[in-house]
């Protein structure tokens, strides 16, 4: 456990996630990642969290953790198959992992959803 996730306990979990956001838009994606994960394993259970889980995503994404951000999309679209976030993150997850015909699939089920995850210009920017 590192030292900024020592520093969570006993802190309230809009606190947590608020300070993750920060991590988050100031780049540091494994320490927002870090944070969130804290959050979710200590109070996961709380309502209202779904936008946590989100982060977690674009986090490990932007980090490079590939298969973690799939694995969180996954667990985000049991809850809800449409969110159209973890649908975004899944497809693009899997390309930059170079799993083309689960990135097909994926693409195919965001589309079953109405949901447009194609590159617009051939940029990701969507996932930041």
């Amino acid at each position: 456990m590192t030292l900024a996730v020592r520093m969570l306990e006993g802190r309230e979990p809009y606190d947590i996630y608020t300070w993750a956001q920060e991590l988050f838009e100031g780049r540091e994606y494994i320490e927002a990642g870090q944070v969130l994960e804290y959050l979710l394993e200590h109070h996961g259970s709380e309502p209202g969290l779904g936008e946590a889980r989100e982060l977690l995503a674009r986090s490990y994404f932007h980090s490079a953790q590939l298969m973690r951000a799939v694995d969180t999309a996954h667990e985000i679209l049991q809850g809800d198959p449409g969110n159209s976030y973890a649908l975004l993150i899944l497809v693009r997850s899997l390309q930059r992992a170079g799993r083309t015909d689960e990135a097909l699939a994926a693409e195919r089920l965001a589309a079953a959803y109405g949901v447009d995850v194609s590159r617009p210009g051939g940029s990701a920017a969507e996932t930041g």
